[in-house]
């Protein structure tokens, strides 16, 4: 399996097993495959039946799944360049719609501009903190 990785460009995360909060994102979908109305909670009864179940999953995942991290739209319309449009079409909607009644919001209209990058493990800063003096 490492070796898979590696070839893929992938580095192996080494973090403590079941414990939710080291990969968050694998918790997340874990999480939406068991809420799934079609998830089967007695499993799977042969190989195949968890290989369809796992297509028809990534299928619905990439394609009709709305995701809220990257305001509301699929994965696939996001790589695709496809969000723009949906996005930009959403913000004249909902500013209209607050034009002609703004007695509905109690502050601005959801954000509708492209999210930013995605990152699973975003790179931080190692430095030593800035000391300042105190005279």
């Amino acid at each position: 399996m490492k070796v898979t990785l590696e070839k893929l460009g992938i580095i192996a995360s080494y973090s403590r097993p079941r414990v939710s909060n080291d990969n968050p994102f694998s918790e997340a979908l874990f999480r939406t495959c068991k809420y799934r109305p079609d998830w089967p909670n007695k499993g799977f009864a042969t190989k195949a039946d968890a290989q369809t179940w796992v297509k028809s999953f990534a299928t619905w995942y990439n394609n009709e799944h709305l995701h809220s991290a990257i305001r509301f739209v699929t994965p696939n319309m996001r790589h695709s360049g496809k969000d723009r449009v949906a996005l930009a079409n959403r913000a004249i909607l909902y500013a209209n719609a607050h034009a002609q009644k703004p007695e509905r919001w109690s502050g601005n209209t959801r954000n509708w501009k492209p999210a930013g990058p995605v990152w699973l493990n975003p790179e931080r800063e190692t430095g030593a903190p800035e000391i300042r003096d105190a005279a």
